[in-house]
């Protein structure tokens, strides 16, 4: 297994530099289930940002892309089920995919939740509001 950093993972989904689009298209055809790259939650989360917030993508464009990285057996990302829903729940609430996980992985810790200052992140079944004052 070889972990795979977001700027290359991002040139892989798209393809918008030809040399450095073709290496990593090249890395990726290159992996197997016996030598999966792995994406990590902040490479993920930074990709999904990158997708968003550079390209202009939709969010259910890039949700799409999460679910197709998470259903190959040649990528590894950690925690695949606590990633699903969360990409689950931000596409229902409308928030970022970042709050969603954030939210999910402590529930998967066994937090009871998750406070914010964030209304729409509020706005996720495992998030509530933190009152001020």
């Amino acid at each position: 297994m070889i972990g795979v950093d977001t700027n290359v993972l991002v040139r892989h989904l798209t393809q918008d530099d030809p040399a450095q689009s073709r290496a990593a298209t090249r890395f990726f055809a290159a992996r197997t289930a016996d030598d999966p790259a792995y994406i990590s939650l902040v490479a993920l989360v930074e990709t999904v940002w990158v997708l968003r917030r550079a390209y202009g993508i939709e969010a259910v464009a890039v949700a799409r892309v999460i679910r197709g990285l998470l259903s190959v057996r040649e990528v590894v990302v950690p925690a695949p089920d606590v990633v699903r829903r969360a990409v689950d729940d931000a596409e229902q609430a409308g928030t970022d995919l970042a709050d969603a996980l954030i939210a999910h992985l402590a529930v998967a810790a066994g937090a009871d939740g998750t406070v914010t200052f964030d209304r729409r992140a509020a706005e996720l079944p495992a998030m509530r509001l933190l009152p001020i004052g």
